[in-house]
C-alpha cells in the first residue's frame, strides 16, 4: 500500500497501525479515510494479523475532521464530506466486524471524529493527560463516525446527550470512569502499553478471541433466546478448534497453555 497518512506494519501477528500527519493533528480528511479503509481491508484478509495496535504520532490522537480542508471546499463540502464518509464509516464498519480484537492507544486529545473512533475500538489505553470531546455543535454540525451507535451504548443516552450538546471535555480518569477508556497509564508509556494488550491478544487463542468480541457485539440487541443459541454453537465450535481443546487440557493439568492461534 501506497500510505501518506498512516504508518502499517505487522510483528509477531500484531498488526501496528500509527496515524502519522502529527502536523495536521492527524485530522479525518479523504486521503486519511481512504488509506484507513484500505488498512483494515489489509488486516481483514492478512492471516497473519490476530490482533491490531493503532496509536498516533504527535500530540494529538486525532483532532477530528480537518475543517481547513471543509471550509476550503466551500459549496463542495456536502459531496467532499459524503464521499470521505463512505471510506470513514466503511473503516470503521471493518474494524468492528473483523473478528481480530483492535486497542487504541490514545495520547493527547481525542475530539469529535477522533473521539468517534476511540468509541469503536474494543479495547483503549488513554494517557492520564489524554482529553476527550465530542465537539461536533461547536462547529455547527452533528456527530458522525459512528459515535451514536458505539459511544452511546458505552455510555448511555443522557451521558451521550450531554457530551453532544455541551461539548464537555473529559480526563482520562473521567473517560475510564464512564466506560470510554479500559484503562489508564502514563503518558510516556501510551504506545508500549498499547503493544504490549495486542500483543497478548494475538498470543492467546486467537479463534475464540475473535468470535468472542463478535457475539459481544451482537448479543447486545439480540434477544435473549437468540444470544444464548449464539454461545451455544460459537462455544461448542470452539471446542473442537486446537486452542479450545489445549486451554481446557492446560488447566485441568496446571500448566500454561500452548494456543496456536487455530
Amino acid at each position: 500500500m501506497d500510505l501518506s497518512t498512516i504508518t502499517y506494519e505487522v510483528r509477531d501477528g500484531v498488526a501496528h497501525v500509527r496515524f502519522n500527519r502529527p502536523e495536521g493533528a492527524n485530522a479525518v480528511n479523504p486521503q486519511f479515510s481512504r488509506e484507513l479503509r484500505s488498512v483494515m481491508l489489509e488486516i481483514e484478509w492478512d492471516d497473519a494479523t490476530k490482533a491490531v495496535s493503532v496509536t498516533a504520532e504527535g500530540r494529538v490522537f486525532c483532532a477530528g475532521g480537518d475543517l481547513k480542508e471543509f471550509h476550503a471546499a466551500g459549496e463542495g463540502l456536502p459531496k467532499l464530506a459524503s464521499d470521505m464518509l463512505v471510506d470513514f464509516h466503511g473503516a470503521i464498519y471493518k474494524m468492528n466486524r473483523v473478528p481480530k480484537p483492535f486497542v487504541a492507544g490514545v495520547g493527547g486529545a481525542a475530539g469529535g471524529a477522533g473521539m468517534s473512533i476511540v468509541s469503536a475500538f474494543d479495547l483503549v489505553v488513554a494517557g492520564e493527560s489524554s482529553r476527550f470531546t465530542m465537539a461536533y455543535t461547536r462547529a455547527g454540525v452533528t456527530p458522525d463516525g459512528t459515535s451514536t451507535y458505539f459511544l452511546a451504548r458505552h455510555i448511555g443516552v443522557r451521558r451521550m446527550l450531554d457530551l453532544t450538546l455541551t461539548n464537555r471535555t473529559l480526563s482520562a480518569a473521567e473517560a475510564e470512569q464512564w466506560g470510554i477508556v479500559n484503562r489508564v497509564v502514563p503518558d510516556d508509556e501510551v504506545d508500549s502499553a498499547t503493544a504490549d494488550l495486542a500483543q497478548s491478544l494475538a498470543d492467546g487463542p486467537a479463534w475464540a478471541l475473535g468470535h468472542a468480541k463478535r457475539i459481544v457485539y451482537e448479543g447486545f440487541d439480540t434477544p435473549l433466546e437468540q444470544a444464548g443459541e449464539v454461545e451455544g454453537t460459537t462455544i461448542t465450535a470452539a471446542m473442537r478448534t486446537h486452542d479450545g481443546r489445549e486451554g481446557i487440557a492446560a488447566f485441568v493439568e496446571r500448566r500454561a497453555p500452548n494456543f496456536t492461534g487455530n
